[in-house]
């Protein structure tokens, strides 16, 4: 039995180290490691288990993390099993995440039933790390019930996690005057829950007025077949006390069950195995003209070409592309 299938049967039986070390794996950009994790990923599927996946975003400073872990510890108290996967940007020297989720989710990272991985965005747009769709298919593999992505922050082009979970939910936190004008339309479109964190205190009547204000907008936003009728929401709590968590599942729960009996979990988790595959298929493009032998020469030439004037960027490219396809 290979290295793959052996750290597959490690996670079947609890292991979380062998299962920070399939991730590992999975986010390699080593063949041989790749090879092994393909193999890991083949034999864990054989399971059948799903999860369900949720997405989550919002802007830097709404408490995404501690939200994470106040539902995660309520799950986890509740039978069920939590992996997080929280997509943190870069570090330039090493490439490495810097934020340390584990640091910020204390109590959570210490539960036997959570598992905690903050994955690199290397640089990678869309708010997820380019290998999140196979990490999180290792983990629903792996017997997790519930896997929350949380993205690097919000914006138009972060809406990718979107295509790779079942549920998305945009974290918000109180505000006044024009708070509709900086969330982007394109988050909003793709929004089932529309949370307002920090419902406590003196904050409570704002947050309130605030999932008012977003109920309203969500009304307005032309939505397909894919939600009932009383979908999107948009609701209050407080990650601090807790309060309005249980209600943010009900809702995550009953669109998930409405989903699933209306078929389109099947035929959503279809699309993204889809998009998924086009995905691939560009880096896999990208990366086998890259390494092409004659690669850097035609694109030095291009360079001072482009640089002189003597020829338009997009020709340059589509010429260069052609060479390198017929040089094959």
């Amino acid at each position: 039995m290979n290295t793959g299938t052996n750290i597959a049967d490690a996670i079947v039986a609890g292991d979380r180290r062998a299962l920070a070390r399939a991730v590992t794996l999975v986010e390699s950009t080593r063949e041989d490691h790749r090879q092994n994790a393909r193999a890991m990923v083949s034999h864990l599927k054989t399971r059948g288990h799903r999860a369900l996946r949720i997405g989550l975003t919002g802007t830097p400073g709404v408490g995404k993390s501690t939200f994470i872990e106040a539902l995660g510890l309520c799950l986890c108290d509740a039978g069920k099993r939590v992996a997080v996967l929280a997509v943190d940007p870069s570090s330039r020297r090493t490439g490495g995440a810097i934020l340390g989720d584990k640091t910020r989710m204390p109590q959570l990272s210490r539960r036997k039933e959570a598992f905690i991985r903050p994955s690199p965005s290397s640089n990678t747009l869309g708010g997820v790390a380019a290998q999140s769709r196979e990490v999180i298919e290792l983990c629903e593999a792996a017997g997790f019930d519930i896997i929350l992505v949380e993205t690097v922050g919000v914006g138009q082009s972060e809406v990718m996690v979107a295509d790779m979970t079942d549920i998305f939910a945009l974290l918000i936190a109180p505000a006044g005057g024009d708070e509709l004008q900086g969330v982007k339309r394109g988050i909003m479109e793709l929004a089932d829950l529309v949370l307002v964190n920090k419902a406590d205190g003196d904050l409570k009547p704002q947050a309130v007025r605030t999932a008012a204000d977003y109920a309203g907008a969500l009304r307005l936003l032309a939505r397909g077949d894919d939600m009932p009728p009383d979908f999107p929401k948009a609701l209050t709590l407080s990650a601090l006390t807790g309060e309005g968590l249980s209600e943010v599942y009900d809702a995550m729960d009953e669109l998930a069950h409405w989903r699933d009996a209306q078929g389109h979990t099947a035929t959503r988790r279809a699309t993204q195995s889809q998009m998924a595959f086009e995905h691939a298929l560009e880096r896999e493009l990208r990366s086998a003209a890259r390494n092409h032998p004659q690669f850097a020469a035609l694109k030095s030439a291009a360079v001072q070409e482009i640089s002189s004037g003597a020829v338009a960027p997009e020709d340059a490219a589509k010429k260069i592309a052609r060479q390198i396809i017929f040089l094959e």
